[in-house]
């Protein structure tokens, strides 16, 4: 489940809790959880362990940007 997946990763917990409140109103904090997480798989392994709490904000805010602007 993805609240649990979340919920186990400090950077995951982390980049929900900024990006539900940046995007509150617009996606649902499911929705922001799932992206995050989604993000979260697909830079396993591609960055430095340094880097992942950035790049996984960048991410999944880059995605969420994406969603609301192709649903405008």
């Amino acid at each position: 489940m993805v609240v649990d997946q979340y919920q186990q990763d400090p950077y995951c917990r982390d980049a929900v809790r900024t990006l539900a409140a940046e995007f509150s109103g617009r996606v649902p904090r499911k929705v922001v959880a799932r992206t995050v997480v989604g993000a979260r798989q697909d830079l396993q392994g591609q960055i430095q362990p340094e880097a992942l709490a950035e790049m996984l904000h960048r991410l999944a805010h880059h995605r969420l940007d994406t969603m609301i602007t192709a649903s405008t």
